[in-house]
């Protein structure tokens, strides 16, 4: 008989809020996500716009809040004036990162505009592989600027008056890898981002700008968590200086990638990814807190997990100099649904450090939504990813766990069951979200909320299926996708339930 998964949790042992922001999303000019993706004016779905009725409509039930732009390694070749203007004078450009051909019809304005329409909180990278930190400090004045200035007056000229107030910026974009256009040193790189940070800082008016700056690339990276360090001792002294001379605290970020892969097959050992994603919070939180002490710094750097997903089936990249081309377009099952629940989990178990987290991406490109013509596909990451975010305001609580365990060759013993907790006392409502990690076995679950009363089930949902490689197509849709699950018994304080074996779980309970 499986032993009992217990979970003991109390209204007043918490991490903190959970940020809205790490339900964000990202959008790069990679393949098919930008132009067939969003962006499609040959679509039976596109508005006067360009713009596809059936992505937005998907996207908007995602309930994304903020979005990243234009990428990722495309942006380390990007010149963001190719992208503004008259779309007719716009060049069309080759870009090296995934040898495709770019048009630059999608730009600066039209991206910021859907952001307005999406509601969504833009946030630009910019190019400090080939470019330069003035060229990006262009292109902040351009979106934010409201006074008598080359760059504003280019952006009147194009059509928009008001500023855009883009409050988010990427200073850079993986240059720690070998493989990024514009490859550097930390100390190249630190000496780029200190000049861009101290020219775009406090220097548009009523934005409080808040930068990323580049973080290692992986945790399986040669740079991990001493590029780190470098960078944010040398950007640290910026920020020293800052308060030094009696400003508000400067919110600022280290960014973190990571890309989880099934590649040896092994579901057990796959399965247990969110303890490397733990992991990586740590060690990054560690350096933070490090530079912190060291520079005798009255904030901290917080965490922006900026790039996150499941990646290994499709590493198609090479682009062939054709426009919009099929990369990176992965099929999603139900195992990648498990692992993309852990990574949600992670960052709301440590809701105190992880304030800005973007899956990558959105749309065909390692997406939770693929278009194929005028169809869409709903993946099975994409429902796991809804359950979560239309449940994302509160409290994260602080969860100590008594159970079984299974033995993985990477990480030692883990546990079975992968949870978090949300409380919200406005709506008076607690929230669970749990991963059973075992592919063999349902587990009996009992919650002990001994700090609420009058617990009442308010509805549950699950994600399962009896084969971990199934996954939705266009000819069965609905393959995986979520059904209601009320096998829940609540007596006092104490909820219990049975878990069905490799199988995401959300409870809603009011008190």
């Amino acid at each position: 008989m499986v032993s009992e998964q217990k979970i003991y949790l109390h209204s007043r042992f918490h991490k903190g809020n959970v940020s809205p922001l790490v339900f964000g999303g990202f959008l790069e000019h990679l393949g098919r996500a930008v132009y067939g993706g969003v962006f499609d004016p040959t679509s039976k779905h596109a508005g006067k716009d360009g713009l596809r009725s059936d992505v937005l409509n998907a996207l908007e039930s995602l309930g994304m809040t903020i979005m990243r732009w234009p990428g990722g390694n495309f942006v380390s070749d990007y010149h963001w004036e190719d992208g503004v203007g008259p779309r007719e004078q716009r060049p069309t450009v080759r870009n090296l990162a995934w040898t495709s051909m770019e048009s630059n019809e999608f730009g600066t304005d039209e991206f910021l505009k859907l952001c307005e329409q999406m509601n969504w909180a833009p946030m630009i990278a910019c190019n400090l592989g080939t470019g330069s930190p003035e060229e990006a400090r262009n292109w902040v004045e351009y979106c934010n600027f409201n006074g008598a200035s080359r760059n504003a007056e280019m952006r009147r000229k194009n059509g928009r008056v008001d500023p855009y107030n883009v409050k988010y910026w990427c200073l850079g974009n993986e240059v720690d890898g070998i493989w990024q256009i514009g490859h550097t040193s930390a100390e190249q790189y630190s000496n780029l981002a200190r000049q861009l940070a101290h020219m775009i800082t406090g220097k548009f008016g009523t934005t409080r700008i808040e930068p990323i700056f580049v973080g290692s690339s992986s945790p399986n990276s040669p740079t991990y968590a001493e590029w780190d360090l470098r960078v944010l001792e040398e950007v640290g002294k910026l920020w020293k200086s800052f308060e030094n001379h009696k400003k508000d605290n400067q919110p600022a970020y280290i960014s973190l990638h990571h890309y989880a892969a099934n590649d040896e097959n092994n579901s057990e050992e796959y399965l247990a990814t969110g303890v490397s994603i733990d992991r990586q919070i740590q060690t990054i939180d560690s350096v933070c807190k490090y530079v912190q002490a060291r520079l005798r710094l009255k904030s901290r750097f917080y965490l922006c997990f900026d790039e996150w997903n499941v990646w290994y089936k499709n590493r198609q990249w090479n682009g062939k100099d054709q426009f919009s081309p099929h990369l990176l377009e992965e099929v999603y099952n139900l195992e990648d649904a498990l692992v993309v629940a852990q990574f949600l989990n992670s960052f709301i178990r440590h809701a105190d450090v992880v304030k800005i987290a973007n899956i990558a991406q959105v749309v065909n490109v390692i997406a939770p939504i693929l278009t194929r013509g005028d169809k869409l596909l709903k993946q099975s990451i994409f429902y796991v990813f809804q359950l979560f975010s239309e449940f994302k305001a509160g409290i994260s609580l602080d969860l100590a766990l008594e159970g079984p365990r299974y033995e993985t060759k990477k990480y030692g013993a883990v546990d079975c069951i992968d949870s978090s907790a949300i409380l919200n006392k406005l709506d008076r409502q607690l929230t669970l979200f749990l991963v059973n990690r075992s592919t063999e076995n349902d587990i009996p679950i009992s919650v002990h909320a001994n700090s609420f009363h009058d617990l009442r089930l308010d509805g549950g949902i699950v994600l399962s299926h009896s084969d971990l490689k199934a996954a939705n197509s266009f000819d069965a849709p609905c393959k995986v996708v979520p059904q209601p699950y009320d096998a829940v018994s609540i007596v006092g304080d104490e909820v219990r339930f049975n878990m069905p074996q490799a199988s995401f779980l959300r409870i809603i309970l009011k008190f």
